[in-house]
């Protein structure tokens, strides 16, 4: 191996305008996968162990350590934070010193009652510090034992499995084991987990926002812009990238050490060991802009915002505070008149130095009302309840991040949901299949009607036109593992179980052009050579769009049928529309033969290639609703919760999964509105929200379809700033998986993350983190919430009347 770590450094933070030449110098990505030791087209060898330790050794481990925990006595000071324990650590303090200090003597003598009570009036103060000092320490261990069971889950949930290709074959390898000189394939969606150089792309672009600040998405070519950064999103296109920086040494992990203060970025002084490469030159450092930005943005405080119960307990120990006060003053000023008037007015005897002691007992008396009057075990016995509440919450799969979380979802109103993974089951499956005329809902009677030729075109556009993987089970008995888009493995799952194996099909294949799906023409395509003078196209996408662009259709028995206009609308309404009343993701899957060479054909347009298709069929996919879901908002409705869907299906589908769940009854006049509709009615010119006009809509509103990220925030947001209902505002909880989310997850008075499917930053903005992602978990949520409330009112019914 001749390239060090600070050569890989400096190789990835080349400016872009001399990274191609940069690149050349070393010989381009061949040249650095020979000074890696590794080869571009079978990887690394993963069964030698020695070298993959080797790498390792000298390039680092592709871990970055996280921030140091906070320690017992920290989160101790922290919990000694709140008012009413300073309150109660004063008037204990007050309490003790009055009665150490100040013997009980009255004018009167002392007997041996008095001198008892002399002897013992040091445990009122000492019983209210004793407390104190319990509340504290309980708290600091609930959050110390809480921050490490998250630490525990985000280690869990880091350890992501990258696809790689080790032994010239597709692997799954641990991000952690990721070494320097892999070959990662990289694909639409992912987060790629090391630096490295891209090869073997097609219409690579990337979101590099969260790197460089840049909104537009980024091509990516081994020619151009070679250089891909951990942490940065997939978002066109596929390729492959050999790994060059890992862990501390990538620019995410640069970052991060700057971030947590953990020293100055990286030495690049390594001298390389080759004298066959040319220097590397240090850019300008890269992250500098980024941390600036973030340091702006840490500048404002937070605003701190209390839950409901704390809010409702606040008000209680200050009107208990206040009723106390006003009976000390009572009380002192009563006892003093009294001795006043008996002493001077009755008895007629002039001032003594001695009756000092006397109107000293009095206030010692009146402090004493007011110190009893505080209901000093409130704090330890909210903390208690709280603390049973969170660890049976995360018996039920609720990891709770922030402890006020589990008191607010005792009185939470509204639960503003996701759809898939949380209702669903986030396992997409074929249920439905349009061929030749016929529908089928099975993939043996789909397979025994079809012909060879049928067969073969639907199963092979399957197989060539999809980069998804389906691996075999983690677990003996278990479900095999579905690796890249959940639709492609829906797919393959179907030719699967019609007997055809898609990586026999993907190794005979010959792939010689490949159009990437994007969200703005709604398909994909691959381009198959199938001998020197002829290709087939492969084609699938939304089916009301592939479908217009095919001018033929196959039959069962293998023949082609011309397919009209009239034809095309039969189909669309009888089948496509039928199937999305369904809640089905609908998919067109077609071809065309085109007897030209595969290099001409490359040459072409995307739309001159995509077009005289012939229809093969049309899938209906659904993602079964979860067994336990429509029971669970039954429990909502019943405890008067109501449960919102916000999802990014369109309207059809998303009244379907409504209907299911039991979150929408029929004709029962509730509101299902799409996101485009929604901002019209409840935003002005700016953006902003028009409070009147988002009162009209939302306490009908159940359903929020083909909505953004944006969209659910507008409807938290309006949902808490509400007054429309006397009895307070809404309390909302809302469940985020995207990054995107975040801003929601803040403002909603409850956060979910999803555990399994949420990302980092979602999970860092939320309060309670999902560990199944199951909407089951939620209402468990509500259930311990509420055991908070009725264990502080049991409590407060024994305090205040004995």
């Amino acid at each position: 191996m001749k390239l060090l770590v600070g050569d890989l450094i400096r190789l990835v933070e080349t400016p872009k305008e001399r990274a191609a030449e940069t690149l050349a110098a070393l010989g381009g990505v061949e040249g650095v996968a020979a000074s890696l030791d590794v080869s571009l087209e079978y990887g690394l060898d993963g069964n030698n162990a020695a070298d993959l330790a080797a790498r390792e050794a000298a390039y680092g481990r592709n871990y970055i350590e996280p921030e140091k925990p906070s320690t017992i006595f920290e989160l101790m000071w922290q919990a000694f934070q709140d008012l009413t324990i300073i309150v109660l650590s004063v008037a204990g303090v007050i309490s003790l010193i009055l009665g150490l200090a100040l013997p009980h003597e009255s004018s009167s003598g002392s007997g041996s009652g008095d001198k008892e009570e002399s002897n013992t009036a040091w445990i009122e103060g000492t019983s209210i510090l004793f407390a104190v000092v319990i509340v504290v320490f309980v708290t600091a261990l609930n959050d110390y034992q809480k921050e490490k069971q998250f630490r525990a889950l985000n280690a869990v949930k880091e350890d992501e499995k990258i696809k790689v290709i080790r032994n010239g074959v597709p692997a799954e390898v641990s991000k952690f084991n990721l070494v320097v000189g892999d070959i990662v394939r990289v694909d639409l969606g992912d987060m790629l987990p090391a630096d490295g150089l891209v090869f073997d792309e097609t219409d690579l672009k990337l979101d590099e926002s969260a790197m460089t600040g840049e909104s537009i998405l980024l091509r990516k070519s081994r020619t151009e812009a070679p250089f891909l950064l951990s942490g940065t999103k997939v978002m066109e296109g596929v390729g492959k990238m050999l790994v060059t920086c890992v862990g501390e040494s990538s620019q995410a992990g640069i970052i991060s050490k700057l971030i947590m203060g953990k020293g100055s970025k990286p030495a690049h002084d390594a001298e390389p060991t080759s004298e066959d490469y040319v220097s590397i030159e240090t850019p300008t450092e890269m992250a500098d802009p980024i941390l600036d930005d973030s340091k702006g943005a840490n500048n404002s405080e937070d605003e701190e915002v209390v839950s409901p119960l704390q809010g409702k307990l606040d008000r209680l120990t200050l009107l208990i505070g206040k009723l106390g006060l006003a009976a000390a003053i009572i009380v002192f000023l009563g006892l003093v008149l009294r001795f006043s008037i008996e002493t001077f007015a009755v008895d007629k005897k002039s001032w003594s130095q001695s009756y000092w002691q006397d109107y000293l007992d009095f206030f010692i008396i009146g402090i004493t009302v007011l110190v009893v009057a505080i209901p000093e075990g409130l704090p330890l016995a909210v903390t208690i309840a709280l603390a049973f509440s969170v660890k049976k919450m995360l018996l039920d799969n609720n990891l709770v991040r922030h402890l006020d979380a589990c008191e607010t979802m005792g009185s939470a109103t509204t639960i503003c949901s996701d759809k898939t993974g949380t209702l669903t089951t986030n396992r997409m499956t074929v249920v439905e299949c349009y061929v030749g005329g016929r529908e089928f809902s099975s993939a043996s009677a789909l397979a025994s009607s079809l012909s060879a030729t049928t067969k073969s075109a639907l199963c092979d556009g399957i197989c060539l036109n999809s980069t998804a993987e389906i691996l075999p089970p983690l677990k003996e008995g278990g479900k095999p593992e579905h690796t890249g888009n959940k639709t492609e493995c829906a797919l393959l799952q179907l030719a699967g179980d019609m007997g055809v194996a898609y990586a026999d099909v993907r190794k005979a294949g010959d792939i010689g052009h490949m159009i990437t799906f994007s969200s703005a023409k709604k398909r994909m395509s691959v381009v198959v050579r199938l001998s020197a003078q002829s290709c087939r196209v492969f084609t699938k996408g939304a089916s009301e769009i592939v479908l217009d662009l095919c001018t033929a259709q196959q039959q069962l028995d293998g023949t082609v049928r011309p397919l009209d206009a009239s034809q095309k609308q039969h189909v669309y309404t009888s089948v496509i529309e039928k199937y999305a009343g369904q809640a089905y993701r609908t998919l067109c899957l077609a071809y065309r033969d085109i007897a030209l060479p595969l290099e001409e054909v490359k040459s072409w347009s995307d739309d001159e290639i995509e077009k005289d298709l012939t229809c093969v069929a049309i899938v209906g996919i659904e993602d079964p609703v979860r067994d336990e879901v429509p029971g669970a908002i039954r429990q909502c409705n019943d405890a008067g919760i109501v449960v919102r869907m916000v999802t990014g299906d369109n309207i059809a589908t998303a009244k379907s999964i409504a209907l299911k769940c039991g979150i929408l009854s029929p004709n029962d006049g509730s509101l299902v509105m799409e996101g485009a509709e929604f901002r019209r009615r409840v935003l002005d010119t700016n953006g902003n929200i028009v409070q009147s006009e988002f009162d009209k809509i939302w306490p009908m509103l159940r359903v929020l379809a083909r909505s953004s990220p944006k969209d659910k925030y507008t409807l938290v947001s309006g949902l808490i700033q509400s007054n429309l209902f006397p009895h307070g505002p809404q309390v909302v909880a809302v469940t985020g998986d995207g990054t995107n989310d975040a801003p929601a997850l803040k403002k909603a008075d409850v956060g979910f993350a999803m555990g399994i499917c949420g990302t980092a930053v979602a999970k860092d903005a939320s309060d309670i983190i999902l560990m199944d992602d199951n909407f089951k978990s939620i209402v468990n949520a509500v259930k311990w919430g509420r055991n908070v409330y009725d264990s502080i009112s049991k409590f407060l019914q024994f305090q205040l009347t004995v």
